[in-house]
């Protein structure tokens, strides 16, 4: 009699651990499903939306792309959702990736660097990172993970925006890609909490002598045109990393892209292997969670 109740008892506090560990990603889940409401209502049929962002547009192509509005898969292509001539030329450039060199080259990185095949043994891993390292209590980054892994069997790190990393990276996307893989960032521990938190924080913060946030422009502005081209939203924003930029001519990571962001807005850039930037990406990506791992590919 003893014995089951104290099982019993025991049952209790696991299922009461469960339940706690089940809930630390509470305000985060909250958060992404009124991003996803916001941006399906923001970008619906221009013809029978309510919100103010298309009945007094005069961008003509705007109307007429989103004659059937859009829904949430859709934000994975960013501005190409809604642009017809960007789509024509990502289209047009995915015909011959540029970026299909890089895939080869992280193959080869993957079999033939020390260690790498050992730390990651599934490759299909883009879609899980961030993640948060509860021992640490750091958020680290597919690209930290690299790097420590690298470390951990005696070699150096390598440059965390581009070159070899960057290859890896889109080795592992593209294997993400093709097993189907979304992504799935998890939020489990308080700790992780206040890491999403303060990555929410940095996001919609003002910052650098234009006092803008990322949201000022991939928020509230997602969709308005900037020169000549329009600003993507903030859902989907990571799906398609490592990415292949025609202004770069190149490959690069997501904290190649955040520090060109920094000093567009007149800010001095953070270091890429900062928890500032980490903590961010951590925030941004679990705002695309359940979006299609799309990676690489091709952005202006």
């Amino acid at each position: 009699m003893i014995k089951k109740v104290v099982t019993a008892s025991v049952l209790a506090l696991v299922g009461v651990a469960a339940l706690n560990a089940g809930t630390y990603n509470a305000q985060a889940e909250k958060d992404r499903q009124a991003l996803v409401k916001y941006f399906e209502k923001k970008f619906a049929n221009p013809e029978k939306s309510k919100n103010q962002f298309f009945p007094y547009t005069s961008d003509k192509e705007l109307k007429e792309n989103y004659a059937k509005g859009l829904k949430f898969e859709d934000f994975r292509l960013g501005s190409y959702a809604f642009s017809k001539e960007g789509k024509s030329q990502y289209d047009e450039l995915n015909e011959m990736p540029p970026y299909e060199d890089n895939v080869d080259a992280g193959e080869e990185l993957y079999n033939s660097t020390k260690g790498i095949k050992q730390c990651f043994p599934d490759p299909a891993i883009a879609g899980e990172y961030p993640k948060f390292d509860d021992k640490s209590g750091k958020v680290v980054t597919l690209e930290a993970a690299i790097n420590d892994c690298l470390k951990a069997n005696g070699q150096k790190p390598w440059n965390m925006k581009k070159g070899k990393l960057a290859d890896l990276e889109a080795y592992f996307a593209a294997k993400s890609k093709e097993a189907g893989k979304k992504v799935d960032i998890k939020i489990q521990s308080k700790a992780a909490a206040a890491a999403y938190e303060s990555g929410k924080k940095i996001y919609y913060s003002q910052r650098g002598y234009l006092k803008l946030s990322c949201a000022t422009c991939h928020v509230q502005g997602a969709g308005e045109r900037v020169r000549r081209e329009y600003l993507s939203p903030l859902l989907g924003h990571t799906t398609h990393f490592p990415v292949y930029r025609l202004k770069w001519q190149g490959l690069g990571t997501m904290e190649r892209r955040i520090g060109g962001c920094e000093k567009n807005q007149g800010e001095n850039p953070h270091k890429a292997n900062s928890q500032w930037v980490a903590k961010m990406i951590y925030f941004m990506s679990y705002m695309s969670n359940g979006l299609p791992v799309d990676g690489p590919d091709i952005r202006k």
